[in-house]
């Protein structure tokens, strides 16, 4: 049984701000649709105070911008960069095409197929987030996109060089300094100037997360997004100073970014809560992760393994951070989750920034049903089929017939009689003149 140390606000505070969110964006994306270009420069002008004569960068200004951020930060982002390409070329290579035959002459097949143009959105804002960049573009170009659109929003009025730099060496087609819902929306439904894509890649705020939720079906999305979120759990030998550093690393995302211990042990829980106390008045973020941690927080302690496991899985968590005698069990153990971090020695914020493994994951609970931004996403799975055997075609034509009048499909099962007629003679007594 869990003994709950720190609890977070009601859910019911939460979806009333939603609320709020959904009628924005709802507006704005219909303005969108109908205006185009003209409501995307407003919106932009309205919410991030830039209106230049384009949006879109031309290759000399993404030169002259790229030449402008020092060279330390070039040799990082490429670093990082080819982490990020590494891993996503082993998802690719784990995918298989094939082509079976499963009767005589049954062909049956599995082909991958690139999306053929991408949106890929970086947020801004507040932080220059150069990692989004190399997890939504340069993943898409490992699956062969031939068309990535890359958006992100100045940062008070100004040019973030070192996101436009990672966009480009990211392999970015379009760079577009645009944010918000506006750039969501304008590469859903195309403008004037911007031709639509056919999915769209990559975090953002609550409103960014709202307007990919309305224009799905659309347009593809990677997933449902929503705060970061970050899950630790420790057990007695957990070094509390390190559960408060890292719990605070995530909070700093946002207020609204949950932040969750779990511990069998009441003293790491509460020297946790004690540090988190001490580090925050000192925390450059504060702002953001002070009210993260005091309306989103939670502490809590359980008597077993097992239970920490199980618990762990109800909150089906974007990052889980394993900080325990023997992280591995996680996972045996666990079925819900984004992304582990096993051990002291792997923090969430390497998956962040560095280590490779994508960091567009899950969140409110959508790592039930599935798993965070990969190279598959970018990739249509689709089938092929091919009968030439004349018994095969017959056999699977009075097959047809048969199954397809059970459900009173008369259609269909002509079309398998017709086979059946022209493969072994069959008599087609609905076809009379």
């Amino acid at each position: 049984m869990a003994t709950i140390l720190k609890h977070a606000v009601p859910k019911s505070e939460v979806t009333a701000s939603l609320d709020q969110v959904r009628e924005t964006v709802t507006g704005v994306i219909a303005d969108i649709r109908a205006r185009g270009d003209e409501a995307v420069r407003v919106y932009s002008e309205k919410f991030d105070k830039w209106s230049p004569d384009s949006f879109r960068l031309t290759d000399e200004e993404v030169e002259k911008i790229i030449a402008s951020v020092p060279q330390q930060v070039i040799d990082d982002i490429r670093f990082v960069q080819d982490q990020v390409r590494t891993f996503a070329r082993h998802q690719l290579d784990s995918l298989r095409e094939f082509e079976v035959e499963t009767l005589p002459g049954v062909k049956l097949g599995q082909k991958h197929i690139p999306v053929q143009a991408a949106g890929a959105y970086i947020p801004g804002g507040r932080y220059p987030l150069t990692a989004s960049a190399h997890m939504t573009i340069v993943t898409a170009k490992v699956a062969g996109v031939p068309r990535v659109v890359a958006c992100t929003p100045p940062i008070h009025g100004e040019i973030p060089a070192a996101t436009v730099a990672a966009m480009h060496l990211a392999g970015a087609d379009e760079i577009w300094l645009l944010g918000g819902v506006q750039a969501v929306a304008a590469m859903s439904v195309g403008t004037d100037t911007m031709r639509p894509v056919n999915l769209i890649a990559g975090p953002g705020n609550a409103y960014v997360a709202e307007a990919k939720r309305q224009l799905f079906g659309e347009v593809g999305i990677d997933l449902f997004a929503g705060p970061t979120e970050i899950l630790v759990l420790a057990d007695d030998q957990a070094d509390p100073f390190v559960c408060a550093v890292d719990l605070l690393s995530q909070a700093e995302h946002g207020p609204d970014s949950p932040a969750v211990l779990i511990t069998t042990s009441r003293e790491v829980a509460e020297k946790t809560i004690a540090e988190v106390e001490r580090l925050l008045p000192g925390m450059p973020t504060r702002d953001f992760a002070e009210p993260a941690w005091r309306d989103h927080g939670q502490v809590h302690v359980v008597d077993t393994l097992d239970e920490l496991y199980a618990l762990a899985d109800d909150f089906a968590f974007e990052h889980v951070e394993v900080l325990t005698a023997e992280p591995r069990l996680a996972l045996e153990r666990m079925t819900q989750y984004g992304a582990l971090f096993l051990g002291e020695g792997t923090c969430v914020s390497f998956g962040d920034k560095v280590i490779g493994t994508n960091h567009v994951l899950p969140t409110r609970g959508a790592a039930r049903y599935t798993g965070g931004l990969w190279v598959g996403k970018y990739l249509k799975t689709v089938t092929y089929q091919e009968v030439t055997d004349t018994d095969s075609q017959a056999l699977l034509g009075r097959l047809c017939g048969r199954a397809a009048r059970v459900e009173l499909f008369e259609g269909h099962a002509r079309s398998g009689d017709v086979r059946a007629a022209r493969a072994a003679g069959d008599e087609l007594p609905w076809n009379t003149p």
